[in-house]
């Protein structure tokens, strides 16, 4: 490492596009001749990629400006994603901050870096969001075992809870050329699983300049895909029921590479609720997908977003919700609590539940939670899976996830990291992982 070359450190808030796009990031400072460093270490810059999904986020973001300052009180800070767009002077105020960068921007941070001295006040370049109109192609390596591949970005749609519109644009998307190129590349990189990842990823085709025209379905993308040489697993990462089509399902459950894991937002499991919400579809189309699923792919692991505390959800709504997804054969949910965004329909709404009550339907569902998810695991003991190791020695063991997505453990082995394994999974560990036994005999 050449001496005087600067450093450059990442820190990602948010969901795995986040994830794709930091990565891509991190390349073009690279190429610029920055040396990457972890996050814990001391750098000359660091960058926060922000996310603005919930409250929670926000008061993040303030903590690792903290502990960047802390690691490095003179190091250049710049702010980008999500809520850089949606709050850029709220971020730019932030004790610290020396440049925020919006949805379009942030692509070419190292072009507004010529002068690493810090701000009295954080410098803002953010685009009106209907700027964001052209699509930058991401995705994430050596971060993780598997990279996250961006395949769309932005979303049409108009839920009235939902600030994503808003900090990421219209939907437009990768052309397929782009995406089966960047597959390969990543293939090439001895990274045995992609996920698919974008805000919508289901709306994918839609050109850019807010061409509403679909050049190829995700259906097309996803039989393109598992052509790709060199891929051993493919994952959809989150993908709206009323756009996850049988057609999908059907080929995923023969695919060569696709992975019998869907994650389905589901929201609500009150019609009322979803019709307020403006989600595109009812609760008994979400059954029929989830029917489909388990009619073709039966050991399938199927997630759910669902969202507690929506304004005017009464308790009947609630229990409501509860019960659907109590006796819907699902494998585990994401619980999020209601939280007003501003410059959303449903902050407006009347009715809105107060915080003791979200708090505890949210204790509520994630108690469902662990009880499908430990349902789950129990009926694929017995069965032969393959599993993809992680990296990590967690007190002695390494973890990985078989690919209908159970997290099984072994004693820890350096040369199974990134190794796919035939595997029988035997028991659940008291902390909910299941323990394995090796089929592969060298193993």
């Amino acid at each position: 490492m050449i001496e005087n070359r600067k450093k450059v450190a990442f820190y990602t808030l948010g969901c795995k596009l986040n994830f794709s796009e930091t990565s891509t990031i991190a390349r073009n400072f690279q190429d610029e001749g920055f040396d990457r460093v972890e996050f814990e270490e001391v750098a000359d810059i660091y960058v926060i990629n922000t996310c603005s999904v919930t409250e929670n986020a926000d008061k993040q973001f303030k903590q690792v400006v903290k502990k960047a300052m802390k690691l490095n009180d003179k190091a250049f800070v710049a702010a980008v994603g999500c809520y850089a767009q949606l709050k850029p002077e709220e971020l730019a105020a932030v004790d610290g901050v020396d440049l925020v960068l919006g949805a379009t921007e942030k692509f070419k941070i190292t072009d507004y870096i010529n002068d690493l001295s810090k701000n009295d006040f954080g410098e803002v370049h953010s685009c009106e969001i209907s700027e964001a109109d052209f699509y930058v192609g991401s995705y994430s390596i050596g971060d993780r075992t598997r990279a996250f591949l961006k395949v769309q970005d932005g979303c049409d749609y108009k839920c009235t809870y939902c600030t994503i519109p808003l900090a990421r644009g219209i939907s437009r998307s990768d052309t397929l050329e782009n995406v089966l190129k960047n597959a390969k590349e990543i293939s090439q990189q001895n990274i045995k699983e992609i996920v698919l990842t974008g805000v919508n990823i289901g709306d994918y085709g839609k050109g850019e300049f807010g061409n509403k025209r679909h050049e190829h379905t995700f259906y097309e993308l996803v039989q393109e895909l598992d052509k790709v040489e060199g891929i051993e697993r493919l994952r959809i990462s989150s993908i709206e029921p009323n756009l996850l089509r049988n057609e999908t399902i059907e080929f995923v459950s023969k695919s060569r590479t696709f992975v019998p894991h869907f994650h389905i937002p589901l929201q609500s499991g009150s019609n009322d609720i979803l019709k307020k919400m403006k989600r595109r579809y009812l609760r008994e189309v979400y059954m029929e997908r989830v029917n489909k699923i388990r009619e073709v792919m039966p050991h399938a692991c199927i997630g759910v977003d669902v969202i507690v505390g929506f304004p005017g959800e009464t308790d009947e709504h609630f229990l409501e919700t509860y019960h659907f997804l109590n006796n819907l054969d699902i494998s585990y949910l994401h619980v999020f609590t209601y939280s007003e965004r501003d410059n959303t329909e449903a902050a407006q709404m009347p009715n809105p539940v107060p915080a003791n009550v979200r708090a505890k339907r949210s204790k509520m569902l994630r108690g469902l939670s662990v009880k499908k998810r430990r349902a789950f695991y129990e009926s694929q003991l017995g069965t032969n899976r393959t599993v993809l190791f992680e990296g990590e020695n967690k007190e002695g063991y390494i973890h990985g996830f078989t690919e209908n997505y159970v997290k099984v453990k072994t004693p820890w082995n350096p040369e199974l990291v990134n190794t796919l394994h035939e595997i029988n999974l035997t028991k659940i560990d008291e902390d909910g992982s299941v323990r394995m036994e090796f089929l592969n005999v060298e193993a």
